[in-house]
């Protein structure tokens, strides 16, 4: 699964509106917005960057004043973390990743489930953006541009779902990109503080995968972020399966004097 979920990461990198491949490397970026979290690289599976590669690669971000970052299945390429640690690249996190088969999905049954509804409206998608951004603590803030990616998703064959309720607004929701390489990427999933509990989490989980399969996906997988919500994922059939890391390069002193 390693290398599967390796080449749906330099696959879905190669979608963003600004795209470099060099020394083994994909980098893909997102004018209009600094964020480390949608401007990084991925390696190719099984890549042997050399010394120069890393450096080339570490370049094309700091000559557009970008954090130097990467994503990836580091057992699809073993020769990668090292040649990435000899440059001076640190640990930002290494998640686990789990994945979920038509085989393995689990429907929520009960009847005071959530209903689970696919934004259409610009109002939609902009409070589903609000909703998120409220979940994950401000990480990010609300913005027309969050709420085109999220419609851009929808419209390019990926899947955006929500839960909301009656006066009270959108609830929280999830999204997945389109497949690529047979597997699909389960991401964004939240609901408002005030809300959790509820199941609006596994119910928007269940729907978006539900969804992926119905497109011809073979699996979905996601990244967790804590306990509680491995449990979540779990329930909805999410099952283990390997690790992802995220090594970044922190500025010298100089250049963080100029940030």
């Amino acid at each position: 699964m390693d290398n599967q979920v390796q080449s749906f990461a330099v696959a879905n990198l190669r979608r963003r509106p600004e795209v470099v491949e060099t020394g083994g490397f994909v980098a893909g970026f997102m004018p209009g917005t600094d964020s480390p979290y949608l401007n990084y690289a991925t390696p190719l599976p099984g890549a042997e960057p050399t010394g120069r590669d890393v450096a080339s690669l570490t370049a094309l971000f700091q000559e557009r004043g970008l954090l130097p970052r990467l994503e990836f299945a580091p057992q699809a390429a073993p020769a990668v973390e090292p040649a990435l640690r000899a440059a001076g690249f640190g640990t930002e996190a290494v998640h686990e990743y789990l994945v979920c088969t038509p085989g393995t999905l689990v429907l929520p049954t009960t009847a005071g489930s959530p209903r689970v509804e696919t934004p259409a409206t610009d109002e939609e998608f902009g409070q589903l953006d609000a909703a998120l951004s409220e979940a994950f603590g401000g990480l990010f803030g609300s913005s027309k541009e969050g709420a085109e990616r999220l419609r851009n998703t929808e419209r390019n064959g990926g899947a955006v779902r929500f839960v909301r309720e009656p006066g009270t607004g959108v609830l929280g929701g999830a999204s997945c990109s389109a497949p690529a390489e047979g597997t699909a990427e389960l991401s964004g999933v939240g609901t408002r503080p005030a809300f959790r509990g509820r199941g609006v989490a596994a119910a928007v989980t269940a729907a978006v995968a539900e969804a992926m399969f119905g497109r011809g996906a073979g699996s979905v997988w996601l990244e967790y972020s804590g306990e509680g919500s491995r449990r979540v994922y779990e329930r909805a059939g999410f099952r283990p399966q390997g690790t992802r890391l995220y090594l970044s390069l922190p500025p010298t002193p100089e250049q963080a004097e100029l940030l």
